[in-house]
């Protein structure tokens, strides 16, 4: 009886000291960065994951010239954040990240620009204003708090690995790019030879860093003010073509050309009951000129290039 009762004791004890390491292991897994990171930004997700911007660039919804500003955009970003991994490529907090090699695009994103806007695409372009935000708060971080460059960098370059891979090929279809690459560079990781194991260096990498759980939580709160950013210029992009989404598009611009019956400008199709056309004019005439301008065209552009990574964090 004895016996049995030590044997069962015995049990109870292995039992609670499996139980406890197991709790241990969960506490300790919870506490990595890339989980932490991975729950605390699910709510962006799911905002992201709902814009009409997003779901209709998987379709394939695109035209080549916003493409072509989309890479714009992208250069400019890229360029600021490698700055700023530059310069900190012996900082504690981010030096294990740093694969020049493996992850930086400026290279291959100045090759895009050259195929899209010829050689002298410098004189060409310059940094949207919608971008400047974003480039301006990489720099910031990079300057004064390089510890959370990290959340930058994450969200960058896994979602490229990621999802970017699928945005390539819709653009590939859409746009009727080349299948050996010219145009989409950008989505070329030719040091890298097996994405899924390098996202796991990866991650292991920032998952070692000697980072006090107040320092996480920044981290993650960084990696929310990316997607806000996003969200931001999504909201931009929404305002200025609400109205032009009703309306046949032919070629990229409005069939309507604010000229004839109000009746049959869509903007006023919904306001005909309210006695909204008396006195009125027909919004689309502004709205095109509106588009022609290059400040525009570069929201839309960024858009189009903040859109590719997070569409990328859904493949993660």
């Amino acid at each position: 009886m004895s016996a049995e009762v030590e044997t069962s004791e015995g049990v109870d004890e292995s039992e609670k000291k499996n139980s406890g390491a197991l709790e241990k292991e969960n506490q300790m897994r919870m506490a990595d960065l890339s989980e932490l990171l991975k729950e605390g930004t699910k709510e962006a997700h799911d905002r992201a994951e709902n814009t009409q911007f997003v779901k209709d660039f998987l379709k394939g919804n695109i035209k080549k010239e916003l493409f072509k500003l989309a890479t714009t955009a992208l250069y400019f970003t890229y360029s600021a954040l490698e700055e700023e991994m530059e310069h900190n490529k012996d900082h504690p907090a981010f030096a294990p990240l740093y694969f020049p090699m493996e992850l930086h695009r400026k290279e291959a994103l100045t090759k895009d620009m050259e195929y899209f806007f010829g050689e002298n695409w410098e004189e060409q372009v310059q940094c949207p204003k919608a971008a400047k935000k974003y480039v301006e708060r990489i720099h910031y971080i990079g300057q004064n708090e390089p510890e959370l460059l990290v959340a930058h960098a994450y969200t960058r370059y896994m979602g490229d690995l990621s999802g970017g891979q699928v945005l390539k090929k819709v653009a590939q279809r859409a746009l009727k790019l080349p299948s050996t690459g010219e145009g989409t560079q950008f989505y070329l990781f030719e040091n890298v030879d097996n994405a899924q194991q390098f996202k796991q260096l990866y991650r292991a990498r920032m998952n070692a860093l000697d980072l006090n759980m107040k320092t996480k939580e920044r981290i993650v709160e960084e990696a929310n003010k990316a997607f806000e950013y996003n969200m931001q210029i999504f909201n931009e992009l929404d305002q200025a073509g609400s109205t032009l989404a009703r309306e046949t598009l032919e070629d990229g611009f409005p069939v309507h050309d604010g000229k004839g019956d109000m009746r049959k400008c869509p903007f006023y199709a919904g306001e005909q009951d309210k006695g909204a056309l008396e006195g009125s004019s027909c919004p689309f005439r502004t709205a095109m000129a509106v588009l022609k301008k290059p400040s525009l065209q570069f929201i839309l552009a960024t858009g189009m290039a903040l859109a590719a990574g997070l569409l990328a964090w859904y493949y993660m």
